[in-house]
């Protein structure tokens, strides 16, 4: 019976009730899966080391000796797992393979992301996980004016253009490799051919998009030689006029101070060349020097591609990427029999669990990578063939069906991780690509396949039938793409191709 008592006239009662409900309990076993599962090769390796030295049950594996204690099964690093791909394979195969069932780092271990929770059992409740999933170490020593002071490379500054440029996916893949064949001084020492035959696209891409990055900070990187350079800072400047662009074919000239030559092929006086001299002089021959230029480390990737004799392709993981970590059970039962209080005894416990716990969120991260970079291969299995233009569309709900894990797991791990493949290294999640719907519900299309349409179309026009926005929507849809005018308009800016209105002037102004 509940009991009763009166307040300002009203009868209030204090009674007992059971409720069941569900909520998300971030364990410390859990927050370490998704820690590790983040974290880059590099910034792996730092934290194991990390883990290492505070916990003493931790051992270090070197080269491909014996595991010590012979203790094989808690040996994480030694795992160099192979699947033969091709197009009747599906996500089976891939559990079978990898012989991790379909378990997500979410809801193996710990509590689900539909709710329920366990009971800690891990690692020791002493660990720090506060700073869990930022993907980086940071020190309690918490420095503002040393983060806001740190020195930024070039390639992190283009990089960071590049993600405001509105490229589509194939073009950020071509302007990727272009930022990494670009040097400390700035200038893109690849050649556009080669490029182009690697990505298995058009020198003409390859082209338009370099055109593109020539339009980023600070003006003239990414040139090709140093005419191009200071031609790219003349421009910005509004003074490359006929005049000069002959001075600047006539570099070597200059060189030779042979300024009589250089002024008879400009068709001014030598006074004139002097006074253009000293304007070249004011340009930055080297865009790239006020950059730090040891910040940008060489990529490693974590997972390798290689297509077979039977046009299947492999896919492995990086050995060399993983930790070579165990837990050292002759020390631990050496140190369990001189174990007198039960601090002691509480604080190894404590440590052989937090070991125990690694190397397993160690394997089960090696094998959701290569899980989830096997479906990565298989869906876009068309770029390893003939290039950007096969990319098919891709989001993180297919590869995350597909392998049965949920989406936020496939996001950490497509980030930071790179894969090697024959067409060069690429990180994961730049083979995501938007798609198009099909007309009555056919098959969709690939973002890029319909931007390549749009320019073949163009490219075809004459002079007499010039192609509206509106008659190129009317045209795909006859292909079965349902698009927008809109949408057409964007990606035909996003070409740099301009309107019909524009197109036309061009044709009249060529007679």
């Amino acid at each position: 019976m509940p009991a009763w008592h009166w307040e300002d006239g009203v009868a209030l009662a204090h009674r007992l009730q059971l409720r069941q409900g569900q909520s998300l309990v971030m364990t410390p076993q859990l927050q370490q899966a998704i820690k590790l599962l983040q974290l880059s090769n590099v910034e792996l390796q730092e934290y194991v080391e990390q883990e290492i030295e505070r916990n003493p049950l931790l051992a270090r594996q070197e080269g491909d000796g014996p595991a010590l204690d012979g203790d094989a099964p808690e040996k994480t690093s030694e795992r160099r797992e192979e699947m033969r791909l091709d197009e009747s394979d599906g996500a089976d195969k891939a559990s079978r393979e990898l012989d991790a069932g379909s378990d997500d780092v979410y809801e193996s271990d710990g509590p689900s992301e539909r709710g329920g929770s366990t009971e800690a059992s891990g690692p020791s409740a002493q660990l720090d996980w506060s700073k869990a999933g930022s993907g980086k170490q940071v020190s309690e020593d918490y420095d503002l004016e040393a983060i806001t002071a740190e020195e930024k490379s070039l390639r992190d500054h283009l990089e960071d253009q590049l993600q405001l440029a509105g490229l589509n996916a194939a073009d950020r893949l071509i302007a990727a490799r272009l930022i990494e064949e670009t040097d400390d001084a700035g200038f893109m020492r690849g050649d556009v051919q080669e490029i182009a035959t690697a990505l298995g696209t058009d020198v003409e891409d390859v082209e338009a998009v370099l055109g593109v990055c020539h339009g980023f900070e600070p003006t003239g990187v990414m040139a090709r030689n140093l005419q191009e350079c200071l031609s790219l800072q003349l421009i910005e400047r509004d003074r490359f006029d006929p005049v000069m662009q002959k001075l600047m074919e006539n570099l070597e000239l200059a060189g030779r101070r042979d300024f009589r030559r250089l002024a008879d092929i400009c068709g001014v006086d030598q006074e004139d060349v002097v006074d253009m001299l000293a304007e070249l002089r004011t340009l930055t021959p080297r865009p790239g020097a006020a950059f730090a230029g040891d910040a940008a480390p060489t990529v490693t990737p974590d997972v390798f591609v290689r297509e077979m004799p039977n046009g299947a392709f492999a896919v492995e993981l990086n050995a060399d990427t993983l930790p070579r970590v165990l837990l050292d059970r002759s020390y631990y039962a050496e140190v369990s029999g001189l174990t007198r209080t039960d601090e002691d005894k509480t604080f190894l416990t404590e440590c052989q669990a937090s070991a125990n716990w690694l190397i397993k969120s160690l394997d089960q991260r090696a094998k959701t990578i290569l899980k989830v970079a096997s479906e990565i291969v298989r869906q876009q299995d068309g770029f390893f063939v003939d290039g950007v233009r096969a990319l098919r569309p891709l989001n993180l709900k297919t590869v995350a069906d597909a392998v049965e894990m949920h989406e936020s797991t496939v996001s950490r791990v497509t980030s930071n991780k790179y894969v090697s493949t024959p067409r060069g290294v690429f990180e994961l999640k730049y083979f995501f690509t938007a798609s198009i719907p099909a007309v009555q519900g056919g098959e969709s299309h690939s973002a890029e396949a319909v931007r390549h349409r749009i320019k073949e179309m163009i490219d075809h026009e004459s002079r007499d039938a010039v192609l509206s926005d509106d008659q190129i929507v009317e045209r795909l849809r006859a292909h079965g793409i349902d698009i927008a005018r809109r949408t057409v308009a964007k990606y035909r800016e996003s070409l740099r191709i301009p309107s019909s209105v524009e197109r036309r002037r061009i044709f009249a102004s060529r007679g």
